[in-house]
């Protein structure tokens, strides 16, 4: 069986290549083939990998899966003679399905240099997967657009800044009225499309989805479960709604949306609000005409109506 390097996630290139194991050729040499998570990313996982080699004379290879694809590239590629020495998962319950494929880590370099150790994957056997940075995620918002609100005489809201917004209801108010104002404001709607496509719906099936389960966890004081009732729902379905209802496109559209929509969509200046991570300001500059500045770039907590939400951060 196969034994390879596996790491949870990545925003960070540095450490994936640097403290990766080497498969020994025939000939003695060292190489490392990395199967990379993140096709937004590839051009500076390649531009890093070609600079290790050059460094150490370590043949790296990188092969980026397409966008959705990863876990059907990943069973596909180590079924071959020369699988990935380095692969991605989502977490412990990604782990559970490769268990079987990875290193112990606990007297690597690697691990040592985590600062905090409790987010490495591990049990009793050892370490076997590592989080190479801790990516946040919530709700990107244009400030130039929100200014633009603000000072306008025809708001019927009395939140002044975004400062204010710390929870649903005020969140709530502040984007219907947005909608109404959207002409003025010069948006097609306040929310980028909530892309559903097949591949393109990971943000609302594991990043917002996240969210109710956290609560639940935290109200019954529990680590670990097989069942969840979902008990906070209600708060799950208020914040998608107020996506499809506040969108740039109808709710009926967005089954061919992807995330590029999404993003472009907030690029151009159609939307002021679009739910992503902060690994995302390359795929807003790097749209062809971007409209956006870098210094116009918000972050909010994605806001439900769960009781002392206000505390409640990205």
């Amino acid at each position: 069986m196969w034994k390879r390097i596996l790491l949870v996630s990545t925003l960070t290139m540095l450490l994936v290549l640097v403290g990766c194991s080497n498969d020994k050729k025939d000939n003695g040499e060292g190489s490392v083939y990395y199967l990379n998570f993140k096709p937004e990313i590839a051009d500076d996982i390649e531009a890093l990998a070609k600079e290790y080699e050059e460094e150490t004379g370590v043949k790296v290879k990188v092969v980026t899966a397409a966008q959705g694809t990863y876990e059907s590239t990943l069973t596909a590629e180590v079924a071959k003679s020369d699988p990935p020495t380095v692969f991605f998962i989502n977490g412990p319950v990604g782990y559970k399905n490769w268990a079987d494929y990875t290193l112990d880590l606990s007297d690597s370099k690697l691990y040592d240099w985590l600062l905090d150790k409790d987010m490495a994957i591990s049990n009793d056997d050892g370490v076997f997967g590592l989080p190479i940075a801790v990516e946040g995620y919530g709700i990107i918002y244009n400030k130039a657009i929100f200014n633009q609100y603000f000072d306008s005489a025809n708001k019927t809201t009395d939140v002044a800044s975004v400062e204010e917004i710390n929870n649903f209801a005020t969140l709530q108010a502040v984007v219907e009225d947005m909608t109404a104002m959207k002409d003025e404001l010069g948006i097609e709607g306040v929310f980028s499309s909530t892309s559903l496509a097949p591949g393109d719906d990971w943000r609302w099936q594991t990043h917002l989805a996240n969210i109710p389960v956290y609560y639940e966890y935290k109200d019954k004081e529990i680590v670990e479960t097989d069942e969840l009732e979902f008990t906070y729902e209600e708060q799950f379905a208020n914040i998608f709604d107020l996506y499809l209802n506040n969108s740039v496109v109808a709710s009926t559209l967005l089954g061919s949306k992807t995330t590029d929509d999404s993003m472009t969509e907030f690029a151009l200046g159609q939307s002021a609000m679009v739910q992503n991570g902060n690994w995302a300001w390359g795929q807003i500059a790097n749209v062809d005409g971007n409209i956006v500045n870098e210094e116009d770039i918000g972050f909010l907590p994605i806001y439900t109506g769960v009781d002392g939400e206000e505390k409640q951060g990205i």
